[in-house]
């Protein structure tokens, strides 16, 4: 697989400091799971932290650092064994963080349509969450309206391919954008285009059509 946009670095290290928002983590742990360039990247940043870290000063913990850990914990570790059995039933092609969301496979993913040829599964995720993590899968030859967004938006494509005023991505690649980028992705893939979507607040359309679509989107 030739992986040709990746994560900006300043992803990468809110990714390796854990800054990043559960959606977003779990698009680009999708991608480090098939791409070794930026795994190779994030350790590198792993190691500059964890250097910086032996020269600070230790300070001492509240007493019931361990406590308070330990109950965010609680229940965790079974839903995680529960969704890695299901993931196992999952093609090699299918990133572990995602097929741990979805089960079955993209063949049985409960779709729902909401225009003619896009389709769309919102994946689930926690209280504390603050963006929205979204499949999203485009016919052939489709296309989604002129779009901004009102946050940071990042696109992991799984199957298939599309082409915007950025480039082609396809399987793998990952569109990182923010506010000031808009963009009118076509599938141009013979296939549906399906990629997982993690994103800050709702797309911001430009036309009439793509407006009334946006509610219907949730993306």
């Amino acid at each position: 697989m030739k992986i040709a946009h990746h994560p900006d670095n300043s992803t990468l290290l809110s990714y390796a400091a854990g800054n990043l928002d559960e959606a977003f983590v779990t698009v680009v742990a999708a991608h480090l799971a098939i791409c070794g360039a930026c795994r190779s990247q994030v350790h590198k940043i792993e190691e500059i932290g964890g250097t910086m870290l032996q020269s600070l000063h230790p300070v001492a913990m509240d007493a019931d650092a361990l406590e308070r850990v330990m109950s965010k914990l609680d229940g965790a570790g079974d839903h995680f064994v529960d969704n890695a059995a299901k993931a196992k039933q999952v093609g090699p092609s299918l990133p572990r963080p995602i097929a741990r969301l979805i089960g079955d496979g993209l063949d049985n993913v409960a779709w729902k349509t909401v225009a003619p040829g896009v389709a769309v599964h919102r994946l689930a995720t926690s209280e504390t969450a603050r963006g929205a993590l979204t499949l999203l899968k485009i016919d052939s030859g489709k296309k989604i309206p002129e779009h901004g967004h009102s946050g940071a938006e990042m696109t992991l494509v799984l199957t298939g391919s599309y082409r915007d005023e950025s480039g082609r991505f396809g399987p793998g690649d990952v569109a990182d954008l923010d506010e000031d980028i808009e963009h009118e992705p076509r599938v141009d893939s013979s296939e549906p285009c399906i990629c997982v979507v993690a994103a800050e607040g709702p797309t911001r359309f430009k036309g009439l059509v793509g407006r009334i679509l946006q509610p219907l989107v949730g993306i």
